[in-house]
């Protein structure tokens, strides 16, 4: 993965972790680590957080091997354009959107499932539950979240899908760290401001994807300029 992919991965993250702070912030404050001393909190919250990244991970895997088979049918310059498209119109059109946009029941079962298996882990100390506590909050519906995933796919393979949303999950560290150390600072007044900057971090990614998509240059075939044949004509 290379150009400015790598940053608007983590631009992304950055910008959604004041998403973030309301959406899953307080399952970060709900971890029991309050009692335990400093080393104890941190560690919580990056192992916590680490899962969570690996989710992304994972899920930026599957979708970007579905991007390495687009790029052999030649239409990964529709899908980047496509997933800026899309991002635009979730900034300035989203309740069209969700209009359109229904999560399956099926899912809606396995969100159920998902939420379940994390209170129970929210009952124990160990750093192990903490960890798949975090994996299992990377498959949390979130539209952010989705959308990023949109756009690994438009990196064009697996390692770089997996390698943007693990840039995307890193993004959101600083803040999701932060909530648990320094709660008292993050006020519902704060995380509200926090999330309004959210759509001009995701304006400007949908117009990179666009810019991307315009600008990607496939390599011509050699097989496409046929040599000039000298024919001799004798006499």
């Amino acid at each position: 993965m290379s150009g400015a992919l790598p940053y608007l991965a983590f631009s992304m993250g950055l910008m959604s972790s004041f998403h973030c702070v309301g959406m899953c912030g307080p399952i970060a404050l709900a971890l029991p680590i309050q009692k335990g001393n400093k080393f104890v909190q941190f560690a919580g919250l990056l192992i916590y957080n680490l899962g969570r990244a690996s989710t992304y991970a994972v899920l930026g895997l599957l979708l970007g091997s579905i991007g390495s088979s687009i790029v052999w049918i030649g239409c990964l310059r529709y899908l980047s354009i496509f997933s800026g498209v899309l991002m635009l119109g979730y900034v300035f059109w989203p309740a069209h959107l969700n209009s359109h946009f229904h999560t399956p029941q099926f899912w809606q079962r396995f969100i159920r499932q998902v939420k379940n298996g994390m209170g129970e882990m929210l009952r124990t100390r160990s750093l192990v539950s903490w960890f798949f506590l975090g994996i299992l909050n990377g498959l949390l519906p979130c539209g952010l979240v989705y959308l990023a995933l949109i756009s690994s796919v438009a990196t064009g393979g697996p390692l770089n899908g997996s390698l943007f949303m693990l840039l995307f999950g890193a993004g959101t560290l600083p803040a999701m760290m932060a909530v648990g150390f320094f709660k008292q600072w993050f006020t519902v007044s704060l995380r509200t401001k926090m999330r309004k900057l959210t759509p001009v971090m995701l304006a400007l990614a949908g117009v990179l994807l666009v810019a991307r998509g315009l600008l990607i240059q496939y390599p011509v075939s050699s097989q496409a300029n046929p040599q000039t044949i000298t024919i001799c004509h004798g006499k």
